[in-house]
Parts: C-alpha cells; sequence; structure tokens
C-alpha cells in the first residue's frame, strides 16, 4: 500500500505575500514505486454563487462569477521514474506572488464567496494503477496597513428611534431607553471588538441582550449586484432583566476564516456590521445596526494570532 501527503514547512500555515512557501511531498510505500511523474499545482481561487432567491434575475450574472485565479503554481517535483521502498521526502518551494493581473485576498469562508489557497500533488501511474493524489489548505493574510484613530459611535435607542415602527403602533410599544457606544467603527481582526451599552430605563423586563456578527457579501457586475447579509456568530451580553443604569461591556472576539478585512473588488465585497439585539418580555425585538470596517492592523502586537 502507498501513500503520499504533502507535508508545508510552517506548522501555521499561515503566508503573506512574498513569502517562500515550502516543504516536502512525502510518499510511503511498502515496495518501489514506479511512476510516470509527480507533480504539485498551487491555486487560489475565488469562488462566488447566488442565493436560491437571486438566481435568475440578471443572466450577466453568471458569467461573473465564474472562479476567479488568484494564484497558479506548477512545480514538477519528480521526473517519471522509480521510487525506492520505505519513505521518499521530496522538496519544493516557490514565491508567493499572484497570477498576472490578480491581487492576493486573504482568506476567507463565506456562504457565498470564499477565498481559499491550496497545494494539490498528484503521482501519476500506468493507467491499470491508481494515481496517488493529496492536497493541502494554506491560509494567506495580508501584510497589514496602519490602525486608524479610534472612531466611536455613540448610541441611544428610544421608541421615536425605532424605523420599521408604524406611528399608528407606537403606542403599544413599550417605553424604553438605552445608550451606549462601540469603541470604534474600524477595528483590526486580532483585536476584540469593545464597547458598552446601558439600559437607562424599561418598562417592561428584559429577556436578553446579544451581539451579533454579520457579514454582507455582494456579487455581481455593472448590470447588478445580489447582496446577502447572513450571520457570523451571536454572542449573549445579558440574560435576564439585567440592571437599570448599569454599564455592561461590549466584547467579541472576530473568528479566523470566517472574517478577513473588509474587500471591495469588481466583481464582489465582503464587509460586515454588528446588530445590537434587546429582547423584551412580550416579543419585542429592539435591534440597532452598525456598519464597521475591519483591517489587519500593520502594527498590532499580536501578530495576527487571535484571527
Amino acid at each position: 500500500m502507498s501513500s503520499l501527503t504533502v507535508v508545508l514547512k510552517r506548522v501555521d500555515r499561515i503566508y503573506r505575500p512574498g513569502d517562500m512557501v515550502e516543504g516536502v511531498v512525502v510518499v510511503e510505500s511498502g515496495s518501489p514505486v514506479s511512476h510516470q511523474g509527480i507533480n504539485l499545482t498551487c491555486t487560489g481561487m475565488v469562488t462566488m454563487q447566488l442565493s436560491a432567491k437571486s438566481v435568475g434575475l440578471f443572466e450577466s450574472f453568471y458569467n461573473s462569477l465564474k472562479p476567479q485565479t488568484l494564484l497558479n503554481v506548477e512545480i514538477e517535483v519528480a521526473k517519471a521514474g522509480k521510487l525506492p521502498k520505505g519513505r521518499t521526502e521530496l522538496p519544493f518551494a516557490f514565491e508567493l506572488t499572484p497570477a498576472e493581473g490578480a491581487q492576493l485576498y486573504e482568506t476567507y469562508h463565506g456562504v457565498f464567496i470564499n477565498i481559499s489557497y491550496s497545494c494539490e500533488c498528484v503521482l501519476a501511474r500506468k493507467a491499470l494503477s491508481r494515481n496517488l493524489s493529496h492536497k493541502v489548505e494554506w491560509l494567506v493574510q495580508g501584510e497589514g496597513v496602519p490602525m486608524p484613530d479610534p472612531s466611536p459611535i455613540p448610541f441611544k435607542i428610544t421608541p421615536d428611534t425605532l424605523e420599521n415602527v408604524k406611528k399608528r403602533d407606537r403606542g403599544s410599544v413599550p417605553e424604553f431607553c438605552i445608550t451606549g457606544s462601540i469603541d470604534s467603527s474600524v477595528m483590526s481582526l486580532t483585536r476584540p471588538l469593545t464597547g458598552d451599552i446601558v439600559v437607562e430605563k424599561c418598562s417592561v423586563p428584559i429577556q436578553s441582550v446579544e451581539l451579533q456578527l454579520v457579514r454582507v457579501e455582494t456579487c455581481g457586475c455593472a448590470d447588478g449586484f445580489a447582496k446577502e447579509a447572513t450571520e457570523v456568530q451571536n454572542i449573549q451580553i445579558g440574560d435576564g432583566n439585567v440592571c437599570r443604569g448599569l454599564a455592561i461591556p461590549l466584547v467579541m472576539i472576530f473568528p479566523r476564516l470566517f472574517s478577513c478585512p473588509t474587500v471591495a473588488s469588481r466583481n464582489f465585497k465582503i464587509e460586515f456590521e454588528i446588530n445590537l439585539v434587546v429582547l423584551l418580555e412580550g416579543g419585542y425585538l429592539v435591534t440597532e445596526n452598525f456598519p464597521i470596517r475591519l483591517i489587519r492592523a500593520k502594527d498590532d502586537p499580536n501578530g495576527g494570532v487571535i484571527a
């Protein structure tokens, strides 16, 4: 029985543009292995798809939704020949540079947009023998940009500030006043979102206070766009009828792979928003939305450990 494995030199498998991607192709066999060549293909792709409700809206979408190639490197690891019995390690290396006319984006796994990088190795054998292959995914992080000065987002939520409540229905809405702030509208992926919320008053008991991270993915072209918002994660900040006048801290760590720096390209956009949700007794749901911009800070002391 023979096996083939691609092993990258870096344990965390995180690379930045300009880095050397190094590793070995490991072939293990209980007997000598004849082959027609061992080839390694390293690719970076942006794949997009439409949600069920957007399919068929714009015929031109289907051309703009074709996968975009960000990286395409082909390496001949070994010419046709024979490998000895036991374990054989075949080294490879290449510089991480984008394909012609392309740009390297950070690795991101979304619902309708995916940005992924991988290396696939194939050991070709004669027609009567099955080829050996193995694929490994690795991560790309950007160089980072300078962190701008904090730009706090203060908020005050009352029945009068609600946008989707008709005037004739406002009399049935409980009286409440919720204040607080998000510490900045621009945030680093490797630092937690922070802020605070204060329930000044509320005429009915509160059941829950939650903080949601929402991804907004846009696919399309000049003829039209399909925009979809989906939840990434939900954190409960307060459980039950929280104390009035008490500053409750808001803290959220951005998840790796499911978040990335805000991206706006010709055919797609990846943006993020924060929803502050307060659930009141009686089924009332109060939501405040905050668009944010995520970046990877160049001078971050964490060095990309969290995200």
